[in-house]
C-alpha cells in the first residue's frame, strides 16, 4: 500500500490540464442539432467521395491495379 496518494495526485494533475473540469467537448449544440450537422457532414463527405471515383477511374487508380 505504498501508493494510497497516488489516485489523488493523479487525479489533480488530470483536472489542471482540463481547467473546465468538464467530461468531453461541449460546443453548446443540442443532440438533436448535433446529428443534423454530423449528417450534414458525411453526406458532403460521401458525395465528394462518389464525385471522385466517379471522375478519377480513368486515373489509373488503385480500384483495377490488378489485371
Amino acid at each position: 500500500m505504498t501508493r494510497g496518494n497516488q489516485r489523488e495526485k493523479d487525479r489533480e494533475r488530470a483536472q489542471s490540464r482540463n481547467p473546465k473540469g468538464g467530461k468531453g467537448k461541449d460546443d453548446g449544440l443540442t443532440p438533436e442539432q448535433r446529428r443534423e450537422r454530423d449528417a450534414k457532414a458525411l453526406q458532403e463527405k460521401t458525395a465528394k467521395k462518389a464525385a471522385q471515383a466517379a471522375g478519377g477511374e480513368s486515373s489509373g487508380g488503385k480500384a483495377n491495379a490488378k489485371k
